[in-house]
């Protein structure tokens, strides 16, 4: 996910996102109700698929904020891929004290509204490898990603690893929180979280 620490692009934008009012939108009011059995927008075949694995829903979530620069994000594909009291965390170094982290936290909303310059700016993240972990419903994923600001760019500007914890209600997908921080000086992914050379 894009980060407050390693991508100056976004910066201001996700701080500023910090201090809206949280609250339930009609987007998360929507999905409220489709945890009671009927997937988000359910017209949509699209939507169904993005939410049938979790596989399939990791890629809508890379997929939904990736895009040229001056493309609108789907950012309502991207609130149906969470429950309506999800979470998405940065674990931000800070800049006064070396080694310190502190951690912000929002909701599906306060994302949104604080990724204006995604759309402004080119911006493409995938993952590049994961570690899964599954008991009963849940799943946790550590995603590591890649960054770049165009599609085709050889090196990512950024990589760091999106802790994602899921839920598999016996329906559908959803995602509970995705957690993230990234490579710093200081701060490397290890070798187990990164893609094997073939």
């Amino acid at each position: 996910m894009k980060n407050i620490t390693g991508r100056a692009a976004t910066l201001s934008a996700i701080v500023v996102a910090a201090f809206l009012p949280a609250g339930k939108s009609a987007s998360a009011q929507s999905a409220a109700s489709s945890s009671a059995g009927t997937p988000a927008n359910s017209a949509s075949a699209r939507r169904e698929a993005d939410v049938s694995t979790a596989d399939s829903i990791i890629g809508a979530l890379y997929g939904a904020i990736s895009g040229p620069a001056g493309k609108k994000r789907e950012w309502d594909r991207f609130r149906a891929l969470f429950l309506p009291e999800a979470r998405l965390i940065v674990a931000r170094a800070r800049r006064d004290s070396a080694g310190q982290v502190s951690p912000l936290v929002m909701t599906v909303d306060e994302y949104v509204a604080g990724s204006g310059d995604l759309e402004a700016q080119g911006f493409f993240e995938r993952e590049a490898t994961h570690v899964s972990e599954t008991f009963g419903a849940i799943t946790h994923r550590f995603s590591t990603y890649e960054s770049r600001g165009r599609a085709n760019d050889l090196k990512p500007f950024a990589r760091g690893i999106n802790s994602i914890q899921l839920l598999n209600d016996g329906r559908r997908w959803w995602i509970v929180t995705v957690f993230w921080d990234s490579e710093r000086p200081g701060t490397s992914i290890p070798e187990r979280y990164l893609p094997r050379s073939p």
